[in-house]
């Protein structure tokens, strides 16, 4: 079972990617488990067709005795969609959500029952501490990706999460894979990207091109590779995943 996390600013195209990449892996034949971590509960909307899933927390709160069948949804090409969901806003700490969350799947021994081949963890980036590092730091995952754009906030917030990693890689937990960058076009966004890749000992696993039709995509409430299977766009994401199974095997 391949354990990957992927971080970033928030608005930088994490659940977007995630969830084409997560088809990516399905339309290889491989089972595949996509968990949102992040309180507003919606990375796995586009593998729903708008759809949604109850967070984890709420039935939680609700208290009560319930399966893995009331938290968890079969989205596109049969991705297993769950989310961790959160708090309201202004109200208790949605990192403690998280972590709720993630211990609730363990317990109900949500990956024996399922199998998967590959496990994808959405992970809210703009803030590395508490329930939010969990995925890197309790050994959930396996490698942490972390996105980017060539703007300075998502960089700052790149090199944060990438201290973080190696803050714990070092305590054995999740290493850092790769950053991938999700262009915006701005000036140098490729050097700036390469250069921040290099000042941690790492790569740009993948690039994906600005393209309106990610958001033509998002207006149909589908992932890319669901409304647009045989665009150019479709094969980056194909691509960006190919390279990440490459890199587990080469690291």
């Amino acid at each position: 079972m391949l354990k990957l996390a992927f971080y970033g600013k928030g608005g930088i195209g994490k659940s977007t990617t995630v969830s084409n990449i997560a088809l990516a892996f399905a339309e290889k034949g491989m089972k595949v488990v996509q968990i949102g971590c992040d309180p507003k509960a919606d990375s796995t909307s586009l593998l729903l067709r708008g759809g949604k899933v109850t967070p984890v927390l709420e039935l939680i709160r609700k208290g009560g005795v319930f399966q893995l069948s009331d938290i968890s949804a079969v989205g596109d090409k049969g991705v297993i969609c769950v989310e961790s969901g959160g708090p309201a806003p202004g109200v208790g700490c949605a990192g403690r959500g998280i972590i709720a969350a993630l211990e609730t799947l363990e317990k109900m021994g949500a990956f024996k029952e399922w199998q998967p081949d590959v496990v994808l963890y959405d992970v809210l980036g703009d803030v590395v501490c508490g329930g939010f590092s969990m995925p890197m730091r309790n050994g959930c995952a396996d490698w942490v990706y972390i996105l980017t754009s060539g703007e300075n906030m998502a960089i700052h917030a790149a090199a944060n999460i990438a201290m973080a990693v190696g803050n714990f890689g070092r305590r054995g937990y999740a290493k850092l894979g790769g950053f991938i960058l999700n262009k915006r076009n701005v000036k140098n966004e490729l050097a700036k990207v390469e250069e921040l890749a290099s000042d941690f000992d790492s790569s740009i696993t993948g690039v994906l091109e600005w393209s309106s039709l990610v958001q033509d995509s998002e207006e149909r409430k589908e992932c890319l590779l669901s409304a647009f299977p045989e665009s150019p766009e479709a094969d980056s994401y194909r691509r960006l995943a190919e390279a990440v199974l490459e890199n587990n095997c080469r690291k």
